[in-house]
């Protein structure tokens, strides 16, 4: 069958916001709460308190995001919980009073789509929440309640709260303020497919499913795709699987994931030794052992052979999330490293997503620590930010950067070289990783010019000719990278 993904994912560089941490408004809102008890913005975050971002402190907020050349943002949960994180849904059909409810997104909605910014909303399927109603009428009604069979209820009492006793119902990692949907049962199927065509026809631009591997009912991925792209044909859907997602992305479910797989042998390539283990207990999620660039070569070929070239160019490759530690702390604090893996993600194909932050050097240790509010900004780093701006402007102005073919062309000792050809135009990448100064002569006879002008970066090159055969030389200081194209 032919596999079709949405085109616009394709072109996407992608912003990841954690709502209640990126922004609060600084205008006189009607709120809820004006006399809230936030944490303070620029404390450590911690489990159960609430900073106080909100939605209209991100629409606020949309000139820095255009201006750093993010053209899609994907919102961890929005819909009302009692969590900060929101993924315990109280109600799928209501924004968060505390980010400013269904209005507030209808209003950030509308001005990110006049900037021609997609909106990609976090789907919380597998589990709902105590607090959801529902399964609140099972907690004051036991076997009484008609929604009993909504839920994996495996007996009586339920103990929602007292650990000292069995829960008696399903919840998601055995967690009992997450309860399990049975999502065997067709009311249930066609009460989240509904869910998923309202937010869709509200004029989201796609879902992000959370731990959809979870749910095993046959079918119900495959009519999930069906129903959302009845509605919106290009609309994207993506699932967080963390490992091999051949499963997922046979062309009738997911459009692609979040691509973990690449992040892991980056960040192990880009940091190497520097990387803080501690930093790292995450299931599939490794960035270590440190990678020379041949076994870098090795991981990357692999991966791109892994799913097919459409699906290829929709996954989301990221390198931290609110689920990771960030980027510059799993690092050590090593301003190269991140650098370096933010040019291998925005010259890889698939859509880069950056992590509120992380374009800043927003330091932040494992959850809840990396979920810290945006810094002020006497605290950016200004070259990271630089850095990030530089390459998601030329990932938008080559075309070969973002659907083109992708050909190693050198991976020996700490030097890592890559081609990016789409037609005429052709790009070569290179990253040394090691701490000396390198030089290598490799053979590029494949490539139909020769790209010499500096786009990014600092290097030495020069181009040899001896009959049919090309050689480039490249010289690379230590911990640097560059692209070189052909105009």
């Amino acid at each position: 069958m032919e596999i079709q993904t949405p085109d616009w994912v394709k072109h996407a560089v992608f912003y990841q916001i954690f709502p209640d941490r990126f922004a609060r408004s600084k205008q006189p809102r009607k709120r809820l709460l004006h006399e809230a008890r936030w944490e303070d913005w620029e404390a450590m975050p911690t489990l159960q308190g609430y900073k106080g971002g909100d939605l209209w402190g991100i629409l606020e907020q949309l000139d820095y995001i255009q201006d750093l050349g993010i053209n899609a943002i994907y919102f961890t949960p929005i819909f009302q919980s009692a969590s900060n994180h929101r993924y315990h849904t109280h109600d799928y059909y209501q924004v968060d009073p505390l980010l400013g409810g269904n209005e507030a997104f209808k209003e950030l909605l509308d001005a990110a789509h006049q900037r021609n910014i997609k909106v990609v909303l976090d789907g919380v399927f597998n589990h709902s929440s105590r607090g959801f109603f529902f399964f609140h009428d099972v907690l004051e009604n036991g076997p009484h309640s008609p929604w009993v069979n909504w839920f994996k209820i495996e007996g009586w009492p339920l103990s929602p709260y007292n650990g000292e006793f069995p829960a008696n119902y399903g919840g998601w990692a055995g967690n009992r303020a997450l309860p399990e949907f049975n999502h065997d049962n067709p009311e249930v199927r066609e009460y989240i497919m509904e869910i998923a065509e309202y937010w869709i026809k509200f004029g989201i631009d796609g879902w992000r499913l959370d731990v959809p591997f979870e749910i095993k009912t046959p079918g119900f991925w495959q009519e999930f795709r069906q129903r959302v792209k009845a509605i919106n044909p290009e609309a994207y859907i993506v699932g967080e699987v963390w490992g091999d997602s051949r499963e997922w992305l046979d062309g009738t479910q997911f459009d692609g994931v979040m691509n973990y797989l690449f992040a892991g042998p980056t960040i192990a390539f880009a940091a190497g030794d520097r990387v803080v283990l501690e930093q790292v207990q995450s299931r599939d999620y490794q960035p270590y052992p440190p990678l020379f660039a041949a076994e870098y070569a090795a991981k990357i070929q692999e991966l791109l052979q892994l799913y097919p070239w459409e699906i290829q160019l929709t996954q989301l490759n990221l390198l931290a999330s609110h689920d990771t530690a960030r980027l510059i702390t799993i690092a050590g604090g090593d301003q190269a490293s991140v650098e370096l893996a933010t040019l291998l993600v925005l010259t890889y194909p698939g859509a880069p997503s950056i992590y509120y932050g992380d374009e800043v050097g927003l330091p932040g240790a494992i959850d809840p620590d990396s979920r810290r509010g945006f810094p002020l900004e006497a605290s950016w780093d200004k070259e990271i930010l630089n850095t990030h701006r530089q390459l998601i402007a030329l990932r938008h102005s080559y075309p070969s950067l973002r659907t083109g073919d992708y050909q190693v062309l050198y991976a020996q000792g700490a030097l890592y070289v890559f081609a990016r050809t789409l037609g005429t135009e052709e790009l070569i990448i290179a990253v040394n990783a090691g701490t000396a100064s390198t030089k290598a002569n490799f053979d590029v006879t494949s490539l139909r010019s020769q790209p010499n002008k500096l786009l990014f970066g600092t290097g030495e090159v020069e181009w040899n000719t001896e009959g049919e055969t090309v050689q480039l030389s490249l010289t690379l200081t230590s911990r640097t990278g560059c692209i070189l194209g052909n105009s």
